[in-house]
This record gives C-alpha cells, sequence and structure tokens, in this order.
C-alpha cells in the first residue's frame, strides 16, 4: 500500500464549485487500496473527494505519485477532453467521494461559466502535472538521464 504522506493542493475546490458538484453527483465509499478510476480507462466523470485521501500516479513512476484530499476534484482532464484517464487514482484510506457522471459534469460547466474557470484553472494545475510525470515517462524509456545531469559542477 502506498504512503499517506502530504496532500497536493492544486485540485482544490471552491465552495460554491464543492456544492453544485454535490447536487450533480452520486456519494460513493471506497475501501483504502480501491481504485477510484485506472490509467487508459474509459472517462467515468470526476471525483469530489470529501473524506480521506487518494493518490494519484502514473505507472512505473512512483515519485511523481501526489495525494489529494478533502475539498479536491479528481478526473478533470479527461472529463473535458472525453478521453481515457491519464493517472490511476488510488484510495490509500478510507474514502468517501462524491461521483459525477460525464455528461452531468459538462451540463453544470456549460451552465455555469464562473464554475467552469475554475475548474479550467484547477484543469491547467492538473495538465502541467500530468505533462511533467509523462515526459519523464518518456525520458525512462528512451534511456536518458535527467536533464543537467552530464554538467560538471565547477
Amino acid at each position: 500500500m502506498k504512503r499517506v504522506g502530504a496532500l497536493s493542493h492544486i485540485l482544490e475546490t471552491s465552495a460554491a464549485l464543492k456544492a453544485s458538484l454535490l447536487e450533480a453527483g452520486t456519494r460513493k465509499h471506497f475501501s483504502a487500496t480501491d481504485v477510484l478510476f485506472h490509467e487508459e480507462s474509459d472517462n467515468a466523470g470526476v471525483f469530489l473527494m470529501l473524506q480521506g485521501k487518494v493518490c494519484l500516479s502514473v505507472k512505473n513512476l512512483p515519485r511523481l505519485d501526489r495525494n489529494f484530499g478533502s475539498g479536491s476534484v479528481l478526473g478533470l482532464p479527461s472529463t473535458f477532453t472525453r478521453h481515457s484517464y491519464s493517472l490511476t487514482a488510488t484510495a490509500i484510506t478510507e474514502v468517501e467521494a462524491v461521483h459525477v457522471a460525464p455528461e452531468d459534469f459538462v451540463r453544470l460547466m456549460r451552465d455555469y461559466p464562473e464554475l467552469c474557470r475554475e475548474a479550467t484553472e484547477m484543469l491547467g494545475r492538473e495538465v502541467t502535472f500530468i505533462q511533467s510525470a509523462l515526459a519523464e515517462r518518456r525520458r525512462q524509456a528512451a534511456g536518458s538521464r535527467p536533464l543537467g545531469s552530464d554538467l560538471a559542477v565547477v
């Protein structure tokens, strides 16, 4: 099981977005080690964390794992783009979350531009994390060293 480490706050939501997601979604319980969604699986929507901790991870890149807690919204990139998930979300404690189906989330974003703006700002922060993770994966696959590792210290 993954360690329960420091929480990332890049995906935390406002009270207004949280209330809207609570109204649009369905409460779900996950036990520690349950998977909310898998990397490369079809999108099933977003998850608003109410209690507990979830680790977002990229296969074979454990140093890029990030833990998220109450108030975080998981699954934004794939729900906005309607593509498969880029990360795996695994419960690392008991978790209470609200699941919002893709069509309900997109409708909410269309009907409330201020909430859409907030969600797209969160999306930008998450995409930056995903791009870093995928770039690291490409470097590992190519067998290259991290940037700057061949520079001499003077």
